[in-house]
């Protein structure tokens, strides 16, 4: 098992990234928090390469979101999944899941960080982590899933490595989330 360490110099919080095993299964979950949707990445295909632009949200149209709490269970989840900690003053704080997808990828299903934490290189930490687990595996890389409305996560993807690979703009129809799109996003090992 891997375990690395780092510190926050703010806060002078120790953080050590880590698998999740059955002695701390219940850390898989982690609640989710707030995040603010201030604008939206638009990707575009030329036919051979993705772009993006973004465009911020009017200030009256800035709103913030909350995804449902999972009820994730570790015992019936373990054997198709790799549950990564990041963890401060002995505390779950960040959570990455991820999931052998049929193809060379290893999917990043679920990512989330503390508020407090946030914006500290807690995500990025969880997606190196990732990567190794990839490279492990014989994978060429990882992807994941990003809402085109939820402009911090798209950025933070791509600010971590990721390229988009395509974009779904059909399934959010019939929902209370019509109008958004998914893009998908990859990170080669």
């Amino acid at each position: 098992m891997f375990s690395a360490s780092f510190f926050f110099s703010q806060e002078r919080k120790m953080i050590e990234i880590k698998r999740i095993t059955a002695e701390h299964k219940d850390d898989i979950n982690l609640p989710n928090e707030p995040f603010e949707l201030h604008g939206r990445m638009i990707p575009t295909y030329d036919g051979k390469a993705w772009s993006y632009t973004t465009e911020e949200f009017p200030k009256n149209e800035v709103t913030t979101m909350v995804f449902p709490d999972e009820d994730y269970d570790y015992d019936e989840m373990a054997k198709e999944y790799v549950f990564i900690g990041a963890y401060g003053s002995g505390k779950c704080v960040g959570l990455a899941i991820y999931k052998r997808d049929w193809f060379k990828f290893l999917y990043l299903e679920d990512l989330k960080v503390s508020g407090e934490y946030r914006g500290h290189g807690v995500g990025r930490r969880l997606i190196t982590e990732g990567q190794k687990i990839a490279h492990e595996m014989g994978l060429i890389g990882q992807y994941t899933i990003g809402q085109d409305n939820n402009l911090n996560a798209c950025l933070f993807y791509i600010g971590c490595g990721f390229e988009i690979g395509g974009l779904n703009t059909r399934v959010y129809e019939g929902t209370r989330q019509e109008g958004k799109s998914d893009i998908i996003f990859y990170l080669d090992c």
